[in-house]
């Protein structure tokens, strides 16, 4: 066999890495107080910044980015970071144009400590 060639006169395609970004409405990502301490409690600083840039990605079209919750927690989102092991819980204000960070923490079903047993606490 012989290795393809390349065909000439064709333009290269491009790569997504220079592709021009839509026009998207930007949200502003605000975190609570109890979830900067959330943030602030990850012991692992590599960690920490992985699940901070996960949170600023929530800018543009937080609506399509995680899951719908259920249940108490139905007026909410989540979105999962850092090797899908911690989850961010948040409120999408459309016509504010905010995103508000309620928890950031683990995903561990049955724990007290769990992200979703946390925030349904704490927005009781």
């Amino acid at each position: 066999m012989t290795p393809k060639k390349q065909a000439k006169g064709r333009p290269p395609i491009p790569s997504r890495a220079g592709a021009q970004p839509r026009n998207l409405p930007t949200f502003q990502v605000s975190l609570t107080d109890e979830a900067d301490k959330d943030l602030a409690q990850i012991s692992d600083a590599a960690t920490r910044e992985v699940v901070l840039r996960r949170a600023l990605e929530l800018r543009v079209e937080p609506l399509k980015q995680g899951k719908p919750l259920t249940g108490n927690l139905r007026h909410y989102r989540s979105v999962r970071a850092a090797g899908q092991r911690y989850r961010i819980v948040y409120q999408v204000a459309v016509t504010a144009g905010q995103v508000v960070i309620v928890v950031i923490g683990i995903r561990k079903a049955g724990s007290k400590r769990d992200a979703y047993a946390v925030a349904e606490k704490r927005l009781k």
